[in-house]
């Protein structure tokens, strides 16, 4: 017969392995989508000079610090260290949210450049940073979604220094959705 601490071991190896078919089913789609651009880039309307608006290199840096907070976070919460855990917790969150802004941002500096995502006026990679931005959003949302909970849960004293696997599984989710943006991030600036 297992113990409390057993159950609650294999439990968080469970979760933490669902979490992690989940993040390569995300890459897949990152993947499949930076193999079109690819692709895309021998069709005659594509822009061979497009430069990244400096919107996104902030967001980049953004997203960046959210994944160092997030994790001085745990190792806050980790240590008993609550009123330290808050305010990583905090900070990650007001980070993530600059980081949506940020690419909003982006996205405007991109129009006022004289670029378009849709219609007429459109090229395919503008289409194509439009789309791979907004999924990437989509799947942060949740990261954000998570982080909430998690700070919801931490309001509540659910964790302490043995019980911070909520604080996990959001991180992880987070640190992977930094990495996918990193990896995007170069891939736009410096495949054209």
């Amino acid at each position: 017969m297992m113990t409390i601490e057993e159950e609650k071991s294999r439990q968080g190896k469970t979760f933490k392995m669902l979490l992690l078919f989940g993040m390569v089913s995300i890459f897949m789609i990152f993947a499949g989508l930076s193999s079109g651009f690819v692709v895309s880039r021998s069709r005659p309307d594509w822009i061979q000079d497009f430069q990244l608006p400096l919107a996104f290199t902030f967001s980049t840096l953004a997203i960046l610090v959210s994944s160092f907070t997030f994790h001085f976070a745990l190792k806050a919460m980790k240590e008993n260290k609550r009123n330290l855990t808050t305010i990583f917790l905090l900070v990650t969150l007001v980070l993530g949210i600059s980081f949506i802004l940020l690419q909003f941002a982006g996205f405007s500096q991109v129009v006022a450049s004289g670029y378009f995502f849709t219609g007429s006026e459109s090229s395919i990679t503008t289409s194509f940073l439009y789309i791979m931005v907004i999924v990437h959003i989509a799947h942060l949302l949740g990261g954000i979604i998570s982080l909430i909970i998690v700070i919801y849960n931490h309001f509540k004293q659910k964790y302490n220094a043995t019980q911070t696997l909520g604080i996990e599984l959001s991180g992880m989710y987070w640190h992977f959705m930094d990495l996918i943006w990193i990896l995007l991030f170069i891939f736009f600036y410096f495949y054209k």
